[in-house]
């Protein structure tokens, strides 16, 4: 395919026209090699920053610039998208001169993408799905996505079926990685090894199940859930994180009044055999918790107003996931473990009840925990092969 095809000669035509909305001053171009990554989703965004961050951590001669829905970091410089129109992208190309493109997100921007690419830039498409590409090109005119994608030089794919996409598209089957979805791979938290075996074997034989990030108004359901439980598993125990310590003394009545036997971890009290729930009432040691229960529940899912947590922690550190309705900022990331069955949803006290009774069963929780971390472990693969190629092309260009 021409990489100037008819298609985007229109649209480049288009977008030459009418007036240039003001943008935000650019940072002039630093010294030494330069990578822009751009984020669309909050979920991409995340990642694509931990990816930067090791990036930057092996070459760190290697300026960061973001744009997007990009977490704000010490070690990434922020810069304002352009305007799609020829004359601002054309101008933001030039004057940043980007070695490296990172684009995570399947709307395009035409203008932008051919101007970085006529300056030089090495364009990587991160997290292809099989999903409808979009662009600001108006109805009437030629579809410029196919003729905006063979811009690219190389194609992270999430799976066979964004494979096929692309080759439908025009793609050369050479230009696609097939690496998964582009996931968060921050290290999870470390705990205390000691203490870690000397819970477990304190716990030992005893179904546990988390309850982390756990906002006081779900608390409730959480407990009820879990007398419930306790029916059929008397040994069955609660491990509860509140989301805010201060919610940890309402959470502690509630459960003596439900008549649960409470662990006070942070008053120095040790979990014996009577105890029912252990509450912690601070995140410092969740990466304690998150390796002594098979099964989690992440809060501020069930309900309203949170947004629910990242779950790819839990999935990380080998746990089997449940969570609410109610997780609008992480939305992808959970349905990409239901996919792969490493996660299920509850919707209130009764479903999380029967889904702890069901799978605190150590066989059960285990082949969950086993998908989430071939998830989780594909998304490092990605993450190295990135990394290798953004090297690879800086060393041959020169710039290092």
């Amino acid at each position: 395919m021409s990489r100037r095809a008819l298609s985007l000669a229109a649209y480049l035509a288009y977008a030459r026209g009418g007036a240039t909305p003001k943008t935000a001053p650019l940072p002039g171009r630093p010294d030494g090699p330069v990578v822009w990554a751009y984020a669309e989703t909050h979920e991409q965004g995340r990642a694509l920053a931990s990816l930067c961050a090791r990036l930057r951590g092996l070459r760190p001669e290697i300026t960061v610039l973001v744009s997007g829905r990009m977490p704000e970091r010490a070690d990434l410089v922020p810069v304002p998208l352009p305007a799609e129109t020829v004359p601002e992208c054309d101008a933001f190309a030039k004057r940043l001169r980007p070695d490296v493109v990172l684009w995570a997100g399947r709307t395009l921007r035409p203008a932008l993408l051919d101007a970085l690419e006529q300056h030089n830039a090495h364009l990587i498409a991160l997290d292809a799905q099989d999903r409808l590409w979009q662009t600001p090109a108006p109805r009437w005119m030629p579809d410029p996505s196919p003729a905006t994608l063979a811009l690219f030089d190389s194609f992270y794919t999430v799976n066979s079926d964004a494979n096929r996409r692309l080759r439908r598209l025009g793609i050369d089957r050479s230009q696609l990685r097939k690496k998964g979805p582009l996931i968060d791979n921050d290290p999870p938290p470390t705990c205390d090894d000691q203490q870690h075996e000397k819970l477990a074997g304190l716990l030992s034989g005893r179904p546990v199940w988390l309850a982390a990030h756990l906002n006081g108004d779900e608390a409730s359901d959480v407990l009820r859930a879990h007398r419930i439980s306790s029916r059929l598993a008397h040994r069955l125990l609660l491990i509860l994180v509140p989301a805010n310590e201060g919610d940890a003394p309402r959470m502690i009545t509630e459960a003596e009044a439900l008549q649960l036997r409470v662990c006070q971890w942070d008053q120095g009290e040790t979990p014996d055999e009577h105890t029912q729930v252990l509450i912690a009432e601070g995140p410092e040691e969740l990466g304690l918790w998150y390796r002594l229960a098979p099964l989690v529940f992440l809060g501020g899912s069930l309900a309203n107003g949170h947004g629910g947590q990242d779950p790819y922690l839990a999935a990380a550190l080998g746990a089997a996931i449940l969570y609410g309705p109610n997780v609008g900022k992480h939305v992808d990331a959970y349905s990409r473990l239901v996919d792969a069955g490493a996660a299920r949803i509850v919707r209130d006290a009764d479903s999380l009840a029967a889904a702890v009774s069901h799978l605190v069963a150590p066989d059960q929780a285990a082949v969950m925990a086993h998908a989430g971390w071939d998830l989780v472990s594909s998304g490092a693969a990605l993450v190295d092969a990135v990394l290798s190629e953004i090297c690879a092309h800086l060393d041959h260009t020169g710039e290092h």
